[in-house]
């Protein structure tokens, strides 16, 4: 069995696996609009740009998305998507990276359970917890 995090975005769900991608160095291995999806005609035109799947491998590790109709989207909260690492300047890099224009909840600092811990929701509003331990 394997759990793979699925994030709603707020119409930037492109914007935000292209940066994801960049940032954990992975690639985009689908990415679908509503426009190009058998559902064309029945979505709205304004909508067609707006991604209805997308995935994101991350040294084997999938993250999925897609962009939920605005009456339907709703603010995460209640989790965190975890990353595991082992290398501090590496969990520094991506803390870095993702608090940039987000929100800090808890700086990355050393703690009694790992070399540093830190948690922020990022500028599309994806919660986040980097563990270095």
């Amino acid at each position: 069995m394997k759990f793979n995090p699925y994030l709603n975005f707020d119409g930037k769900c492109a914007e935000a696996f292209a940066f994801y991608a960049e940032l954990f160095g992975g690639s985009i291995t689908f990415i679908q609009t509503f426009g190009e999806s058998p559902m064309k005609d029945d979505v709205p035109a304004d909508w067609h740009g707006a991604v209805m799947h997308a995935t994101l491998d991350i040294a084997g590790e999938t993250l999925g998305g897609s962009d939920a109709p605005g009456h339907m989207f709703k603010t995460p909260q209640g989790f965190a998507v975890t990353i595991a690492l082992s290398d501090v300047d590496e969990a520094e890099r991506i803390f870095a990276g993702l608090v940039k224009d987000g929100v800090e909840s808890m700086a990355l600092q050393q703690t009694f359970w790992a070399k540093r811990f830190g948690m922020c929701t990022d500028r599309f509003g994806t919660p986040w917890m980097v563990n270095c331990e």
